[in-house]
């Protein structure tokens, strides 16, 4: 071989030994990095909830617990801001008093896994708004494993827009629904009244057992806190609205107890009408009451655009 020909050949070697170093160190620390980043994960989707954003983990981490428990004591403060919902005349020792009582009945502490970095807990938050008409969002709806229904909302007869499967109930007395004996009750309390409600569905006497059974699983009752709600109210919508809907509510449990979200019936039509799917809408200038609707639906396409939720707006 030529002199020449000799140094181009050693010259290309050096090159290729160069780039395959190159090669492996680079692979080397991509894998260390990713496997930094699994350690590191509270889940293992392929983006939970709080992986990367200082933000959203800070306003997690503020919150009290989102359920009531033998141990969960409010502050009186909390109480205040929540006796005012609706002018309750019962004051906190009578609170404290009933609280106690209600986990003689109830399991004294709420049927919440925790997030791990083995499992990701997929939830769908649907709501009852009249844009699911037509979606044919069901099958997507029951491919999670959290699926968390509101007041009202039914699925018989919508199965093709809304799914059939429920896991968790959300409700308050006025809109309650019986449930069957596998799907969580949610108690949204907005007053103690509300509380001796779900009390007296389960303890009437001889007949508790049929009532229980009726009503829901008495082993799968949960009830949201006031402080939670309080906390909802604050942080989450910066005191827009007089307290929040049940629905936004339910949207803010949904990011504590799951890894993934994604949210479905919520906001207007696309009429701009604030109905319901399962309900012919007679008045067309209904609006949201004394909840920030529109507010509660800007948070969460904001928190859509920030990629932390799924968003399906049906229309």
């Amino acid at each position: 071989m030529l002199p020449g020909l000799r140094k181009i050949s050693v010259l290309i070697s050096l090159l290729c030994i160069a780039a395959i170093a190159v090669f492996f160190n680079y692979s080397w620390n991509l894998f260390v990095f990713s496997l930094g980043s699994q350690k590191s994960s509270l889940c293992s989707c392929h983006k939970c909830l709080t992986d990367g954003d200082p933000w959203f983990t800070e306003i997690n981490t503020s919150s009290p617990k989102p359920f009531l428990s033998r141990k969960t004591v409010i502050s009186e403060d909390a109480f205040n801001w929540w006796k005012r919902i609706y002018s309750e005349r019962y004051n906190f020792s009578f609170y404290n008093a009933t609280v106690v009582n209600m986990f003689k009945t109830f399991p004294p502490v709420p049927d919440v896994v925790e997030a791990s970095s083995d499992r990701c807990r997929t939830c769908a938050v649907v709501g009852n708004s009249g844009n699911l008409k037509g979606s044919h969002y069901g099958p997507l709806i029951d491919f999670h494993d959290v699926i968390i229904r509101i007041n009202r909302g039914r699925t018989k007869g919508f199965e093709a827009d809304v799914g059939n499967r429920t896991t968790h109930h959300v409700m308050y007395p006025e809109s309650a629904v019986p449930l069957d004996s596998t799907t969580h009750l949610v108690l949204v309390p907005f007053k103690i009244k509300d509380l001796l409600w779900l009390l007296q569905k389960f303890n009437q006497g001889k007949n508790s057992a049929v009532n229980s059974k009726r009503m829901a699983n008495k082993d799968l009752v949960m009830i949201l806190s006031p402080a939670f709600m309080k906390y909802v109210h604050e942080i989450w919508l910066s005191k827009n609205g007089s307290y929040p809907s049940t629905g936004f509510l339910t949207f803010a449990l949904s990011m504590f107890i799951c890894d993934e979200v994604s949210v479905f019936g919520f906001g207007a039509n696309r009429d701009g009408n604030w109905d319901h799917y399962f309900e012919t809408l007679n008045n067309k200038h209904l609006r949201t009451g004394p909840h920030a609707g529109t507010h509660e639906y800007d948070v969460i396409q904001q928190l859509h655009k920030k990629q932390k939720i799924q968003f399906f707006k049906g229309w």
